[in-house]
C-alpha cells in the first residue's frame, strides 16, 4: 500500500512562490514509478498539473503551467516536489499528489492513479 502525504501549501500574493512537497511510502517503485501533482479549484474538475517518472526522471507539466511550476525528486527521502512560482489566482486549489505504476502519455488523467494524498491548499491572493 502506497502512502502519500503532501504538504506546503499557503497563502501568497500574486506573483510569490510555493513549494509543494509530496513524501511517499510503504511502496516499490513498480506501484509508484509515476508520482503526479493534481489540483482542484472550487467548482471545477480536478486537472493533472505534472507529473515526474522516479525511475528515469521524465517529466510531464500541463500547458498552463509550462515555465512557472516545476516537478521534482529527492529518492533518498522518497519526495516529490512542485516548486510553484509566479502564482496567479487562477492557480488557487487543493493540490493532490498521485501515484501510479508509469506515468505515459495519459499521466494528466486522475482515473488511472489508485493512490491519492489527502491535498494541501494553495491559495493566491491578487
Amino acid at each position: 500500500q502506497v502512502q502519500l502525504v503532501e504538504s506546503g501549501g499557503g497563502s501568497v500574493q500574486a506573483g510569490g512562490s510555493l513549494r509543494l512537497s509530496c513524501a511517499h511510502s510503504g511502496n516499490t517503485y513498480r506501484s509508484s514509478n509515476c508520482v503526479a501533482w493534481f489540483r482542484q479549484a472550487p467548482v471545477k474538475e480536478r486537472e493533472g498539473v505534472a507529473a515526474i517518472s522516479r525511475e528515469g526522471g521524465s517529466t510531464y507539466y500541463a500547458d498552463a503551467v509550462k515555465g512557472r511550476f516545476t516537478i521534482s525528486q529527492d529518492n533518498a527521502k522518497n519526495t516529490v516536489y512542485l516548486q510553484l512560482n509566479a502564482l496567479q489566482p487562477e492557480d488557487t486549489a487543493m493540490y493532490y499528489c498521485a501515484a501510479k505504476t508509469a506515468c505515459g502519455s495519459l499521466w494528466y488523467s486522475e482515473d488511472w492513479y489508485p493512490y491519492w494524498g489527502q491535498g494541501t491548499r494553495v491559495t493566491v491572493s491578487s
